[in-house]
C-alpha cells in the first residue's frame, strides 16, 4: 500500500470536516429546515372563538402548542396586551404564540393566518 494514501485521506477529511460545518452554520440560520422563518416555527395554528377586551381574555380552539407541550384543546388566555385583541374577531382562523406566565397562560403574539 502506498505510504501516501493515509495522509491524502487525512487531509481530506480534515478539509471535508470543516466545510460541512459550515454548511450547517449560520446560512439560513433565520428558518428551519421546513423553509419558515424561525420567529413563526413555534407559532401554533388556531381559532378564535371568543374576545373578552375588558379582560384582556381570548377564547382559542387551537392545534398543539409544542413550545408549551400542550395538546389540542379549547381554553381561554391571558394577553401580554390587549391591542393584540384588535387584530382579529371571532370565527378568525389564526397563528399565535403563548407562554407559561406565573398565573397560567399569555397569548404573546397573535396574526391572522395565511
Amino acid at each position: 500500500m502506498n505510504k501516501l494514501y493515509p495522509i491524502a485521506i487525512a487531509a481530506l477529511l480534515g478539509v471535508a470536516a470543516p466545510l460541512a460545518a459550515h454548511a450547517d452554520s449560520g446560512h439560513g440560520k433565520d428558518k428551519h429546515a421546513h423553509g419558515k422563518p424561525a420567529a413563526h416555527a413555534d407559532m401554533a395554528e388556531g381559532e378564535v372563538r371568543k374576545i373578552d377586551k375588558e379582560a384582556k381574555k381570548i377564547t382559542l380552539k387551537h392545534g398543539e402548542i409544542k413550545n408549551l407541550e400542550m395538546p389540542a384543546m379549547t381554553m381561554v388566555f391571558q394577553v401580554s396586551d390587549a391591542a393584540i385583541l384588535d387584530k382579529v374577531q371571532a370565527g378568525d382562523k389564526v397563528r399565535f404564540k403563548a407562554e407559561k406566565t406565573g398565573g397560567g397562560y399569555a397569548v404573546t403574539a397573535l396574526e391572522p393566518a395565511k
